[in-house]
């Protein structure tokens, strides 16, 4: 009877661990509100941009809309600056950030990350005038000028792959790659995606596209430290779609058709 009494005691207080855990997740929180916040960055073509009505759309809106619809609940995005959209995130502004954001071991600390959603490196769209340019390398010296975004994995591949040149951060994507089609620096690096949409609009014949990727990046959903059941759903999820067709069809959407360029542009 007292091992049978002992036992029963144990499984109590499992389940009262997993109902108290259950209470604090994100999940449940987001269930019990009827709300789903995406913290986003509207400036990270095609995951995420404004179109000429000032309506946030792309890849990544797109992936939470499913994401809220399989929820049963409403979406809400939550346009924030890059620099603070971790705090954003670890003070609840949000619940989770869906905003191609690379996976990387700093970050982790802060964060956890789902699986990969998605794969990118970087890549360099280099000035005309280095028509000889064959690999990062060949602009590595004094006097030249390589422009990225300022606090993304841009700017640490940049300080990383060149020791000598002069490295010089924007607060935007488009700022950054301007000052090489304006002919004020001598090549930008940033991830693949975004320059080769670039190189198919106001980057074609002007600038020279060195499409080797110069890193390994997976993109992933962040969320806050200890919430297994909103991990465990958000990799459930990224399986169903991407076996489903859901995934292969916002990628065509967004990666492979550009007719969404008019609603840009």
């Amino acid at each position: 009877m007292k091992k049978l009494i002992a036992f029963l005691f144990i499984v109590a207080s499992l389940f009262a661990a997993d109902f108290q855990l259950w209470q604090k997740s994100t999940l449940n929180s987001i269930l019990k509100n009827n709300q789903l916040r995406v913290c986003l960055e509207p400036g990270y073509v095609p995951f995420e941009m404004r179109d000429k009505h000032g309506r946030i759309i792309g890849f990544d809106v797109d992936i939470a809309k499913k994401m809220a619809k399989d929820m049963g609940v409403k979406l809400k995005l939550v346009p924030t600056a890059w620099d603070g959209i971790i705090s954003a995130l670890m003070t609840n502004k949000c619940d989770i950030i869906i905003s191609g954001m690379t996976i990387t071991q700093k970050r982790n600390l802060k964060v956890a990350f789902s699986d990969p959603y998605f794969l990118v490196g970087q890549t360099l769209l280099v000035n005309k005038k280095h028509s000889n340019v064959k690999s990062y390398k060949d602009l590595d010296k004094p006097g030249i000028v390589i422009t990225t975004k300022l606090g993304t994995t841009g700017e640490i591949a940049a300080r990383k792959l060149f020791k000598h040149a002069t490295i010089k951060t924007f607060d935007s994507e488009s700022a950054a790659v301007q000052e090489v089609l304006n002919n004020r620096a001598d090549a930008f690096i940033y991830d693949k995606p975004y320059n080769e949409l670039f190189m198919a609009g106001k980057g074609k014949g002007r600038l020279i596209f060195l499409k080797q990727d110069l890193t390994y990046e997976p993109l992933g959903f962040a969320i806050n430290h200890g919430d297994p059941d909103f991990l465990n759903w958000l990799n459930n999820f990224l399986r169903q779609i991407k076996h489903d067709g859901t995934y292969e069809k916002f990628y065509n959407k967004w990666f492979r058709n550009t007719d969404w360029l008019k609603r840009v542009q």
